[in-house]
C-alpha cells in the first residue's frame, strides 16, 4: 500500500530548500542560470529558487592562511619558515571575485602572489637578517608587494607573519658565536668608557683644586695680610682672657697666660 506525502510536509521541504542563511562575516553572491548578480546579499535569511539559482557564500572576516615556505637569502641559502597570511575579502568585490576567479581564490590568487612576493623580498636580505630585528621589515615588505597586486582585485592583506625561522645548522652556530663576541665587545667597551669617565673626573677635580689654590695665592697680597693682622689684634685686645702676644708687626702669635702657670 503506497502512502501519500502530506502536502504540508512537501511545502515545508520546498520552503526550507529555497532559503539560506547569510551569517555575520560573510556575504552572499547569487548566480541565476549561470549569471552572477552584481548586488551582494547581506546577512540574514535569503530566499531563492533552488532550481534556477545558487547562493555562493564568501567570507569577509579575517582569514588566517598558514603556509610553510622556503625563503631564499641574499647569500644563496634556503631558510624554512612557517608563515601566516592574514587577509580578508572586500564585500563589494565578492561578485567579481566569484565571476573572475571562483570560490577557490586562496589557491588561485593568494598563494601564487605570496610565493612570488616572498621570493622577491627574502632574496634581498641575508639569512641572519630573517632571524634578527629586521624580520618585521621583511614582513612589511612582503605585505606591501602582495597588496600592490591584490588590492584592485578586492583582497586586503592585513599582515604577513614569519612565525618561525629554521636557519641552516652551521649558520645558526656562526650567528650565536658572533652575538657572543659582540656582547663581549660591548661589555669591554662599557668598562673602558667607565674608566675613561673616572679618569676625566679625577682630572677635573685636580684642575679645580689647582685653580682654587691659585685664586687664594693671588688674593693674598701683602696689604690684605697686614689688614687681617690688624683685625686679629683688635679681636685679641677686646678679649677678657689674659694672654701674651708676640709679634713682628705683621702677624700675631698668641700664648694663653693660663698655660704659663
Amino acid at each position: 500500500m503506497k502512502r501519500s506525502i502530506n502536502p504540508l510536509v512537501l511545502l515545508a521541504l520546498i520552503g526550507l530548500s529555497s532559503c539560506t542563511v547569510i551569517r555575520q562575516g560573510e556575504v552572499g553572491v547569487k548566480r541565476t542560470l549561470g549569471k552572477i548578480k552584481a548586488q551582494t546579499l547581506p546577512e540574514g535569511v535569503q530566499g531563492f529558487n533552488p532550481l534556477l539559482t545558487r547562493i555562493i557564500k564568501i567570507p569577509t572576516r579575517t582569514v588566517n592562511l598558514e603556509v610553510r615556505a622556503p625563503l631564499p637569502s641574499k647569500e644563496g641559502l634556503t631558510v624554512q619558515s612557517d608563515i601566516s597570511i592574514l587577509y580578508r575579502v572586500e564585500g563589494s568585490y565578492a561578485p567579481k571575485i566569484v565571476e573572475q576567479i571562483g570560490p577557490d581564490y586562496a589557491d588561485v590568487v593568494i598563494l601564487p602572489v605570496f610565493r612570488s612576493a616572498v621570493t622577491d623580498v627574502s632574496s634581498r636580505y641575508y639569512a641572519k637578517d630573517m632571524h634578527s630585528g629586521q624580520r618585521a621589515e621583511i614582513e612589511r615588505a612582503i605585505r606591501d608587494v602582495m597588496m600592490a597586486q591584490l588590492k584592485d582585485r578586492g583582497f586586503v592583506i592585513e599582515s604577513v607573519l614569519l612565525k618561525s625561522i629554521a636557519l641552516p645548522a652551521g649558520l645558526t652556530k656562526a650567528i650565536e658565536e658572533k652575538l657572543a663576541a659582540e656582547q663581549d665587545a660591548q661589555r669591554m667597551q662599557f668598562v673602558l668608557d667607565k674608566e675613561r669617565q673616572e679618569a676625566q673626573r679625577r682630572v677635573i677635580e685636580a684642575e679645580g683644586t689647582r685653580d682654587a689654590q691659585k685664586l687664594i695665592n693671588e688674593g693674598l697680597t701683602p696689604m690684605l695680610i697686614r689688614f687681617k693682622a690688624i683685625e686679629a689684634f683688635n679681636r685679641l685686645s677686646t678679649s677678657p682672657n689674659s694672654k701674651i702676644i708676640i709679634t713682628n708687626g705683621d702677624s700675631p702669635l698668641m700664648i694663653n697666660a693660663d698655660n704659663l702657670e
